[in-house]
């Protein structure tokens, strides 16, 4: 007898998903809940389990757009469990002998000896994650070759020999491209992808949309994540990152300045007495931005688990449309990618953003004298409809504050104000 396996419901609003990858093949023997496929939807990505345990039979494919309910595929659950083969190790194994073994010449084996002598220093050249022969490896230390830009056609994803020799002999272009080639690639676009151009589209349309600008010296910061980096990693069992001080301070400036933190419901206005903070974080399937629930409440270390919690998430594919829903403002951080300056657009219905840059030591003047430090640019994108100048100028201002004194955050002001009550 088999069962069928159905598209479930995702969400009120969702009427048709993608089909994005199978992870089981058809013919296959799985488990209960087992993930045999991951379906995308215009919001989140989520998984598909086995019911029963049984052969799979799958009917629709990859890149397939189903409505809820449609029939993805069949488990047989009256087939019997077949034996576990053996993983076949031959192709590999004759893979590094041919890496490790090369016919001996008078070159190869001067080539041998300079390769050796570089092997220990390949360790510090290669990524954890990219896998390499011992052969090439040393080539790779050797030339100093960015193991990235080199195509891997070895057993199970593995770097050869040939194949680095290949990336010296072709420098300046992708390894295995024809020269002068001319192919196109047409895909189709995902859901989550339609959505984010929608969305951005609708943003630019329906707001009055204005980007003010600001600095920050974040020497304070480096200087204070530097002393405090690792006892704070020991007592807390997270990194002290930058995006914690920039959500503290985000807090204190949100409350400060609420029509910041406010929404447009049709003729209405939100305003919200709780700090919804949305991420953006760049996945493999597009830009999305999970929300770290009432952030004003949280301590940094709080703060910086969440961060990762939601980014490890994004990265996996596997948040929630609950995690991804809501938040009354956002941080989108294009410093990791190396940006200067940009004019973020806004998450609607939110009414604001702040954009973090690339931090770049430049020349400043201080006190009359000219100093190298290391700056940041600043830049909140706002909906005129609802923010004025001032407000969006002094909420810049107060987050700027507070990040060259990071000693405000612990009461959202300066401590001797605090304690003089001023």
């Amino acid at each position: 007898m088999s069962i069928e396996i159905k598209v479930p419901s995702v969400g009120e609003s969702i009427n048709e998903v993608t089909l994005t990858k199978w992870i089981k093949n058809d013919g296959d023997w799985v488990d209960r809940d087992d993930i045999i496929a991951e379906l995308e939807s215009e919001k989140a990505t989520f998984e598909i389990n086995a019911e029963k345990a049984g052969i799979l039979h799958t009917i629709a494919k990859e890149n397939d757009t189903l409505k809820i309910g449609d029939v993805v595929s069949t488990i047989d659950d009256t087939a019997e469990k077949p034996a576990t083969a053996k993983k076949d190790l031959t192709a590999e194994k004759k893979d590094i002998k041919e890496e490790e073994e090369p016919k001996s010449t008078s070159k190869d084996v001067a080539d041998k000896k300079e390769i050796k002598a570089t092997e220990e220093e390949s360790a510090l050249v290669l990524n954890k994650d990219v896998k390499a022969t011992p052969v090439a490896a040393a080539i790779l230390a050797d030339r100093k070759v960015d193991a990235k830009k080199v195509t891997p056609t070895g057993f199970n994803g593995k770097i050869t020999k040939h194949d680095v020799l290949d990336a010296l002999a072709n420098p300046g272009r992708a390894v295995g491209k024809e020269l002068f080639s001319r192919e196109e690639k047409v895909e189709k676009m995902s859901n989550l992808r339609r959505t984010i151009s929608r969305r951005l589209v609708e943003a630019k349309n329906t707001t009055a949309m204005l980007t003010t600008f600001n600095e920050v010296d974040m020497s304070a910061i480096m200087d204070l994540r530097t002393k405090y980096k690792e006892v704070f990693k020991k007592h807390h069992e997270v990194n002290l990152g930058f995006m914690s001080f920039f959500t503290k301070a985000c807090c204190f400036a949100l409350q400060e300045w609420p029509a910041v933190n406010a929404g447009i419901d049709g003729d209405s206005i939100v305003y919200h007495d709780y700090c919804d903070i949305s991420i953006a974080v760049s996945s493999p399937k597009g830009l999305v931005v999970p929300v770290i629930r009432n952030a004003e409440s949280l301590s940094m270390a709080e703060i910086e688990k969440e961060v990762i919690q939601l980014a490890t998430k994004a990265k996996e594919s596997k948040l929630t449309i609950e995690e991804m829903t809501g938040g009354t403002f956002t941080i989108t951080n294009g410093g990791i990618f190396g940006s200067l300056m940009s004019t973020p657009i806004i998450n609607i219905p939110q009414s604001a953003i702040l954009g973090m840059h690339n931090i770049v030591e430049r020349p400043v003047a201080i006190k009359g004298q000219v100093v190298i430090r290391p700056m940041m640019y600043l830049a909140v994108s706002y909906d005129h409809r609802i923010i004025d100048g001032r407000e969006s100028v002094s909420f810049l201002v107060r987050v700027k504050e507070m990040l060259e004194n990071p000693a405000q955050l612990l009461f959202g002001k300066d401590p001797v104000k605090a304690l003089l009550e001023l």
